[in-house]
């Protein structure tokens, strides 16, 4: 199982203490740091966060690590043109040597785009944006040079591109789509994404089976997608750690979905999503300043993350 850390911080960060997070957490061994993209804090009680742009905070990280993957979990479609976003992320791939993936989505949070100015259209139309920035990014990303690219959408059209974002990888960035609706999210995610993310972890095996079902309908097949989850996770090696941990992120509807305890109780819960049928679990961090809960998880859990493997059925083969 790869373990990543998701970095979800309350209160806000800078670009510092995100710098500080995303060395720790390459130190520590994990295999990729990814933060949320948001523009407000998701705690209703702290409404005047003050926002960092999650990728321009990634192209600084592209230049400050090494090793670890960088990206979004996940970027809300509604806050960025296609066009613009696909070019933004090859320059942060090409920036990064090639270690970026986006993770997009449809956007939930509609006081964020109230207080910014950003459309927030109904759930169906967002969905259908969606779709169609998929076209869109996966279409500029893998035209060959010399060849162009129109789409003609109901909502975005590309007349003639003939000037592509180049990314480092090929033949394009990993693609993420997230979501926990129960059809259409999983139906774009069978048909364009590399990892399908459920969102928390509980109830992942009934969702994982359904996107398996829905591969078959659209003729993919389903082991070459990963299947990803994640997991808010309080580890301490006492009490007193673990208490900290728990007020640090506050949230009764968080906590609900967290893990609480010790090592053994993160690999447990680690087993049992991988038995559901995850490949890929990203630890949910909530303050950005606890870099010995990032030491301890890559000290005490990391070490156990290759003996937690899905079963065969639902093992994707891409790397």
């Amino acid at each position: 199982m790869r373990l990543r850390v998701l970095l979800e911080a309350r209160h806000g960060a800078t670009y510092e203490q995100i710098l500080a997070m995303a060395r720790t957490v390459e130190e520590a061994g994990f295999d990729a740091f990814f933060r949320s993209d948001h523009y407000l804090s998701i705690d209703p009680d702290d409404p005047l966060l003050a926002p960092t742009d999650s990728w321009t905070t990634l192209a600084g990280l592209a230049r400050e690590t090494r090793r670890v993957r960088l990206g979004t979990l996940v970027t809300a479609a509604t806050f960025r043109l296609p066009g613009v976003l696909a070019i933004t992320v090859a320059t942060v791939d090409a920036m990064s040597g090639g270690r970026v993936e986006l993770g997009i989505g449809a956007a939930w949070y509609e006081r964020e785009h109230q207080m910014f100015g950003i459309p927030f259209p109904p759930i169906g139309e967002r969905i259908d944006r969606l779709e169609e920035q998929l076209q869109i990014i996966q279409g500029l990303w893998t035209t060959p040079p010399g060849q162009r690219f129109s789409f003609a959408g109901t909502y975005y059209q590309i007349d003639q591109c003939a000037s592509f974002p180049r990314a480092a990888q090929s033949p394009r960035p990993t693609l993420i789509v997230g979501g926990a609706g129960p059809r259409r999210t999983p139906t774009l995610a069978a048909r364009f994404a590399d990892e399908f993310n459920v969102g928390f972890d509980l109830g992942a095996a009934e969702r994982f089976a359904r996107f398996r079902r829905i591969c078959g309908e659209v003729g993919r097949d389903p082991a070459t997608v990963r299947l990803s989850a994640c997991l808010p996770v309080c580890c301490g090696l006492d009490g007193a750690e673990v208490r900290r941990r728990i007020d640090a992120i506050g949230q009764p509807r968080i906590l609900a979905q967290a893990v609480t305890g010790g090592p053994d109780a993160v690999i447990e819960r680690l087993a049992a999503l991988a038995a559901a049928g995850a490949d890929t679990a990203y630890f949910h961090i909530f303050d950005v300043d606890d870099l010995d809960h990032i030491r301890l998880l890559g000290s005490e859990v990391l070490p156990h993350a290759a003996g937690l493997t899905p079963p065969k059925t639902a093992a994707a083969s891409r790397p």
